[in-house]
């Protein structure tokens, strides 16, 4: 009130020094007072009182304060106040207008502000009124309306073109950025061209924003090299450009060429890092950023407290924590809520409840936050225990709030909770917010029921692609491959997340050939593809072994900037290794600059898979050496190359160490490996006695590791107890029933060959039958045994017999034969190698799939293939990869 008795003694007129002052000083002070009140104090008391003080002196014909009014009304949020003067003012002129639309276009009123710009008499209308129409369009979410405004003005205005300001043209380019069409942002450019107003900083900056936005980097960079010296604007837009079409590093390479930098640029970079879960590199950047003084604000402690979440870093999560009490000495609502997503990531769920609590003002992000936290850790009571808290403090709900707590339903066990907040989101009205409605599609198809899933879907009064996507997914679960595809056929639109989760539909459910379809037809239809695309795609690659359209893949990777990113890169190393190809796979492991543990796990595999032991320790020795901390997976690769190889010392330390050293619990994988390793050593009374000792129920896994064990070392009896347990299981995989019959019938026991045969049958279980697989020529070739239907099998067998006949005079092998088994000489594996040998030149290794484990015939037979062919022979068992090269196998003759 201070202020309001201070304007009344210097405007009121009845104070003796206002009837002294000169029309010109009085009007000064009232433009003063306007000033003031709308730029700082904003008022509506002293901004009314103001404009009854200004009748009162009888100035209120001025047009000048009355211009001075108008924007202090608007300052203040007063727009009926506001419109009411202007329509009162008889005399109005451009300014006035502009005040006006001005006012309307800011508070998001657009309707208002069209009507008002269309009443406008066109001498009045200038480039302010223009481009006051063309940013309020943009801001308001309008862009297209920004450009057709912004045609309207070239087309009707009786002015220069010249005389436009530049802000309309960088409004226009904002709008055109807004709908990401390079076909309108060539033709501004043209246009900006022809009017030679490309040297404008302010253009410029525009120009390099729009092309990065549209997704025309190399039009983008075109500009930014064209540009004598870019301003600080230009090349922060580079940064996000280069991090976004071509991976972080290219980023960073442009970072480190910038002849000077601000906030702006190590914020970008360090998000950029955090972005693509390079968060190592984003800590270090923190620590350059801050020892080259500048301050760290909220956005970078946002990005770096991010990346320590992501890599459960709670020592560096903790010291930001006190640098920010430190430097900000206060913990406000967005910086609470990263501290409270940090520790929850870390596990530390009471410590991500005292950030909470310190909170000054808590908010929905801020409640949202600790319920997710403690949701991910399946604590689902007490996260909808916090949602109830949550509404008892009387914080008004949001519709991202409700849909989080639907996410926390997930599971049969939830679905009645889940069915109440679906109440819950009707009561309050808030069912109709699409966020809530895909969270209801997710939460049902989660709790297993798909129907009221696609009846949530159905009765939305609006879809956006995240709704169809969830539907997709839904499908998905439950196995509905065709629904699936359905929804996404009948999509309006899609965008690349949808095209993601079906051609996962496809590869998870083992429709790998039309997943591989999609991504073709992808490809055709131009979708920009991102890291989910290929590392998806990658994998199912790698689980058909189909090199030649995993390259493919690679080389769209490479074009895209996306092939240094982690994820990729650990695809395309998995993608080698299960395709034979572990010097490639070893090439991409190298060139990953910051390994995450699943890169490490990849490699680990890819040595074990491939019968490299001693570099899968190598590997493992490394990366604990790199600080990275292992999992079971790592164990699991580990013992698995050690089973591989034989080492048994090596291996019984590795699975000592897991557990003394690490605190991992052996599994049944781990139990499995280490069975394997003892039984193929021949140790069969420690593997049994580890089996005994387990301290839960030993699974198939474990028990089809002894069984065989016990076919390498002929134990019959130890097979049958094995046997036993598989079949106390109820495991109707015909591997172990065969495996047990081979036993029998390599030992003589012909009774037990038939017993075993009439067991399967009464059963009804089926062998699995036998297929060897190989590219040539862009396409598959698939073999069974005694295979009749290649149409070149007759030269086939010929190519076959020519070769059998050179391995048997190497005086290496003696067929083997056997009256409890067909003839081993036409096995799958043997036609598919004599076909390679038909069908690829001499210097290219011939890379042959099987679904089943290679017998030991087979085995010694490419082994001397690769002896007289002078040739490298690689194949894929079910178990591993056998390299084959001068009469020798990788798997040393243990597999």
């Amino acid at each position: 009130m201070k202020e309001v008795v201070k304007y009344y003694n210097w405007i009121d007129p009845s104070v003796e020094l206002v009837k002294q002052m000169s029309y010109m000083q009085l009007s000064q002070k009232f433009y003063d007072a306007f000033k003031q009140c709308g730029t700082s104090l904003k008022s509506p008391l002293i901004a009314r009182r103001l404009h009854a003080q200004l009748i009162l002196s009888g100035l209120d014909a001025s047009l000048f304060l009355l211009n001075n009014l108008l924007h202090m009304y608007s300052n203040c949020a007063m727009l009926d106040d506001a419109f009411r003067v202007f329509r009162q003012t008889s005399h109005a002129n451009t300014f006035t207008w502009n005040t006006m639309l001005h006012a309307l276009v800011h508070s998001g009123r657009m309707r208002e502000a069209e009507n008002l710009f269309d009443e406008m008499p066109v001498r009045m209308r200038d480039s302010v009124s223009w481009t006051t129409m063309i940013s309020g369009y943009c801001q308001n979410g309008f862009s297209a309306h920004s450009i057709k405004t912004f045609k309207s003005m070239l087309r009707d205005s009786d002015h220069e073109i010249q005389n436009f300001d530049p802000f309309s043209y960088t409004c226009t380019m904002k709008a055109c950025a807004c709908l990401a069409s390079t076909q309108l942002a060539l033709q501004l450019h043209a246009h900006l061209i022809k009017l030679h107003l490309g040297a404008q900083t302010c253009i410029q900056n525009s120009l390099v924003d729009m092309y990065i936005k549209c997704g025309a980097i190399r039009l983008a960079e075109a500009v930014f090299l064209d540009i004598e010296n870019p301003s600080l604007f230009c090349w922060n837009s580079m940064i996000y450009g280069y991090s976004q079409f071509y991976g972080p590093f290219e980023a960073l390479r442009a970072f480190t060429r910038m002849p000077q930098r601000d906030n702006v640029s190590w914020n970008t970079l360090i998000s950029v890092f955090s972005q693509h879960g390079l968060a190592v590199r984003c800590l270090s950047m923190f620590v350059e950023m801050c020892n080259q003084g500048f301050r760290p604000n909220f956005m970078t402690y946002g990005s770096v407290l991010s990346a320590c979440a992501t890599i459960s870093d709670l020592q560096w999560g903790a010291h930001l924590h006190a640098r920010i009490l430190r430097m900000e000495h206060s913990l406000d609502a967005f910086l609470g809520s990263g501290l409270i997503d940090m520790y929850a990531k870390c596990g530390c769920l009471g410590l991500a409840r005292r950030a909470f609590d310190c909170i000054g003002e808590l908010n929905q992000v801020s409640w949202t936050c600790l319920i997710a936290g403690v949701a991910q850790f399946g604590l689902g009571e007490d996260a909808l225990a916090l949602f109830n808290e949550m509404r008892l403090d009387s914080v008004e709900l949001d519709d991202f709030t409700l849909a989080t707590v639907l996410g926390v339903c997930s599971g049969k066990n939830y679905a009645a909770s889940g069915e109440l907040l679906h109440g819950y989101s009707i009561k309050s009205g808030m069912e109709s917010s699409v966020p809530v409605g895909n969270a209801i599609i997710t939460m049902y198809a989660k709790c297993g029921d798909t129907e009221k899933s696609s009846l949530a879907f159905t009765l939305m009064p609006l879809r956006d692609t995240i709704s169809w996507t969830a539907m997709i997914s839904a499908f998905s679960q439950n196995g509905d491959i065709d629904r699936a595809r359905r929804c996404f056929d009948t999509m309006p639109e899609r965008n690349v997340i949808t095209w993601n989760s079906m051609l996962s539909t496809y590869f998870q459910h083992g429709f790998t050939e039309e997943g591989m379809k999609l991504y073709v037809w992808m490809r055709r239809k131009a979708i920009k593809p991102d890291w989910v695309t290929f590392a998806t795609s990658l994998r199912a690659c790698a689980d058909l072994a189909t090199v030649k359209l995993g390259t493919q893949v690679i080389s769209h990777a490479i074009k895209f900037g996306l092939s240094s990113d982690v994820t990729v890169a650990n695809s395309i190393v998995t993608m080698y290794s299960r395709c034979g190809q572990i010097k490639e796979a070893e090439k991409v492991f190298d060139s990953i600059h910051v390994k995450s543990l699943i890169s490490w796990n990849a490699m680990m595999a890819a040595f074990a898979q491939n019968g490299i032991g001693k570099k899968v320790i190598e590997t493992f020795e490394d990366m604990l050496r790199t600080g990275c901390k292992p999992d079971h997976i790592s164990y699991v690769a580990v013992l698995s190359g050690c089973s591989h190889m034989g080492l048994v010392a090596e291996g019984k330390h590795y699975y000592d160490s897991m557990s003394q050293v690490f605190g991992i619990s052996p599994t049944n994988e781990h139990f499995a490996c280490m069975v394997d390793l003892l039984g193929r050593a021949g140790l069969l009374d420690q593997a049994k006695n580890l089996i005994d000792g387990m301290p839960f129920k030993p699974n198939a896994t474990v028990w089809s590791a002894l069984l065989g064990a016990c076919r390498i070392h002929h134990d019959s009896r130890l097979a049958e107890t094995a046997m036993k347990k598989l079949m106390e299981l109820n495991v109707e995989d015909s591997g172990g029933y065969v495996l047990l019959a081979n036993i029998y019938a390599e030992l003589g026991e012909l009774e037990n060959v038939a017993d075993m045969r009439k067991l399967m049958k009464v059963k009804g279980i089926r062998k699995s039958p036998g297929c060897s697989w190989i590219e040539v020529d862009n396409g598959v070739h698939v073999f069974t045994v005694d295979d009749t239907s290649h149409p070149q099998i007759k030269e086939i067998y010929i190519k076959l017999e020519e070769m059998m006949k050179k391995v048997e005079d190497t005086g290496r092998y003696v067929g083997a034969v056997s009256s409890a088994h067909r003839s081993k000489k036409y096995h799958s594996e043997k036609l598919a190698f004599a076909f390679g040998l038909l069908s690829l030149p001499s210097w290219m290794p011939i890379h042959v799939m099987k679904n089943l484990r290679v017998c030991d015939d087979c085995h010694l037979v490419i082994k001397l293939f690769s002896l007289v062919t002078s040739r490298e022979l690689i194949m894929r068992d079910r178990y591993r990869f056998h390299h084959f090269k001068d009469g020798f196998c990788s798997c040393g003759d243990f597999w």
